[in-house]
């Protein structure tokens, strides 16, 4: 990415977190756009924060650099959001909408966070939703859209989530015993899903990804 410049949605999250991070010390980044709902606790000369309650890009300096990689890290649960309505909200609509943004912006290569078995009929709503939200961002037509979709994440949440507690608990009993497909419902760390994002992006700037790819599982981990 010589040279080149990055705008990251939902850079407080687990992964999102992890991924600012490590945007902000590749040295062929000339700068990170970091869009969030508050100001996030980082500092440096080249993050640009863009704070809005709904995550929008209101205005741009025409001298500001153009983010040509867009990452966007954002997502809830039932149980934080309430409703299935609350949650259709944040991972099917926010995402859509914070992914049009970027392509007006002039975003070419964006990445985004979905989910294991994401699929847009699926019989779970939040896997639905993510499915959805896949469907949409490829009608957009980026020059290339990724998907990553990681099982079970682990890392420090300031709230973590019971399901990911007690999927991680389990694998770390029955772990030897997991073979194929299952394995990929594995807890993945989250810097690793942060470094593969990364990775992808490189790949997909030097052309050497299709147009529409998706990573799943335990394909997310280092070789």
């Amino acid at each position: 990415m010589t040279g080149s410049s990055a705008i990251i949605a939902g850079g407080s999250g687990l992964v999102g977190d992890e991924l600012l991070h490590l945007l902000l010390k590749q040295p062929d980044i000339m700068a990170v756009y970091a869009l969030s709902r508050r100001e996030l606790p980082l500092h440096g000369s080249k993050l640009h924060q863009i704070i809005h309650p709904e995550l929008r890009i209101t205005e741009w300096e025409d001298s500001s650099p153009t983010p040509t990689i867009g990452f966007i890290c954002l997502g809830t649960t039932k149980k934080q959001a309430g409703t299935q309505k609350a949650l259709e909200a944040v991972d099917y609509q926010l995402v859509k909408d914070v992914a049009k943004n970027m392509k007006i912006l002039g975003v070419r290569h964006i990445v985004v966070i979905s989910s294991l078995f994401a699929s847009p009929w699926s019989p779970s709503h939040y896997l639905r939703c993510k499915g959805k939200m896949e469907q949409a961002l490829v009608k957009m037509d980026f020059e290339h859209c990724i998907f990553v979709r990681p099982g079970p994440l682990k890392g420090d949440r300031s709230k973590p989530r019971n399901d990911e507690l007690l999927v991680q608990g389990l694998f770390d009993v029955i772990h030897p015993l997991v073979i194929g497909p299952l394995a990929n419902l594995a807890p993945i760390p989250a810097e690793q899903v942060a470094q593969k994002m990364l990775t992808l992006a490189q790949e997909a700037q030097r052309h050497e990804l299709p147009k529409v790819f998706s990573l799943s599982g335990r394909m997310l981990a280092p070789n």
